[in-house]
Order: C-alpha cells, then sequence, then structure tokens
C-alpha cells in the first residue's frame, strides 16, 4: 500500500520541496519513497511473490545481455529532473558512474535503456505502476518499460516502447495473459521472450 506524503499540483516549486524532502528522508528497513508526479509515495518492499518474479525476470536478463556492455540492477534510484523512481528492475551501463545523475543520488533516467516494475497488490499499486509511472519514464525517453501483473485479471504481461517524451506516453503497448508469450521489441534486449517459464505460480 501507498501513501502520498506530500499532494498538491506539479509546479517548479513544488518540485524542489519534494526534492528536498524526499532526499532528507531516512525510512525504516523495507520502505521505499518515490517522487513520481506531484507527490512522495512511500511504499513497502515487495512480498515473496514479487521477490520470486523480480529474481526470475532479472536472470533472463543477465542472460540475454551478457557480454554487451550492460548490467541489470535492482532497487536503484532513475532519476529525471526532480522526479525519482526507483524500478524493480532496470538496464543501464556495467558501470554506472557513466550516467550519474546531477547531484549523485542515482542515475539518469535518460540513459537507462530497459525499466521493469512488478506490480503489487491494491488499486495504487496498480495505478502507480500502469499509469503514473508509465507516464514518468516516457517523459524521460526510457526505451521499453515492462509491467508484469499478477493482480490484473489472471496475471498480464505488457510491454511499453517507442516512447514520446513530449506527449509523456508510449507509442506502442503490448498485453498478453499468462500462459502467452512476448517479445522485447526494441533496445538492447530486444528479442528477450516473457513466458510462461517467467511467470508460473
Amino acid at each position: 500500500m501507498s501513501a502520498l506524503a506530500h499532494e498538491a499540483s506539479c509546479d517548479p516549486g513544488l518540485d524542489e520541496v519534494l526534492w528536498q524532502a524526499w532526499k532528507a528522508m531516512d525510512l525504516p528497513e523495507g520502505y521505499r519513497a518515490e517522487v513520481i508526479e506531484g507527490a512522495i509515495e512511500v511504499s513497502p518492499t515487495g512480498r515473496r511473490r514479487h521477490t520470486v518474479l523480480t529474481y526470475r525476470l532479472r536472470r533472463a536478463l543477465e542472460a540475454h545481455l551478457a557480454g554487451g556492455g550492460l548490467g541489470v540492477y535492482q532497487d536503484g534510484n532513475v532519476i529525471h529532473g526532480r522526479k525519482v523512481c526507483i524500478p524493480d528492475l532496470f538496464v543501464g551501463p556495467e558501470d554506472l558512474d557513466e550516467i550519474p545523475d546531477e547531484e549523485g543520488l542515482g542515475v539518469d533516467a535518460t540513459r537507462v535503456h530497459l525499466v521493469a516494475e512488478i506490480v503489487s497488490p491494491g488499486k495504487d499499486a496498480h495505478r502507480r505502476d500502469h499509469i503514473r509511472k508509465r507516464h514518468r519514464y516516457a517523459l524521460a525517453g526510457i526505451p521499453v518499460y515492462v509491467v508484469i501483473d499478477d493482480f490484473d485479471a489472471q496475471g498480464t504481461v505488457t510491454v511499453f516502447s517507442g516512447p514520446e517524451p513530449d506527449k509523456g506516453t508510449y507509442s506502442t503497448k503490448t498485453t498478453v495473459s499468462y500462459g502467452t508469450s512476448t517479445t522485447v521489441p526494441d533496445g538492447p534486449a530486444k528479442g528477450l521472450t516473457i513466458d510462461e517459464a517467467l511467470t508460473r505460480p
């Protein structure tokens, strides 16, 4: 479940206030804070199933990207402007010192190749990953966004590609139900198949 620590319309002053508040936060273990759309969102880390799916996707990505000079990272700060998302996984250079954000608090989102989220239970978690984070990742121009959602009907995998940063959206969206495979269409992970081997119970 997510708590909105601050909420108001987005403006440059608010962005700076939220950024400074986020930097000053000292959360207990097991929680993370993100600045997404005019709010600091605090949420717990994932349950066991969340961990299993994250692990399987990470292993699949690492095998697919082997030898390409890229790494797969978990729970790192991906920063664009004064917004901070902490995707479950992201793909970037093996040496993240190549893509620091301006303040050295994370990585520059515009240099990230792929992000992935495993959706937690609850309507707010669904909206965060399917709507708010999709918008934020598209604004940053991240080429591919993968969403694995146990709680959408009987489970779905959605792959967004073709970011349109000026609109904050992706031009292509492919959603399949668990049991049907889909393939990453662009970027270094192009050709990676996400199938039942990954989403199985």
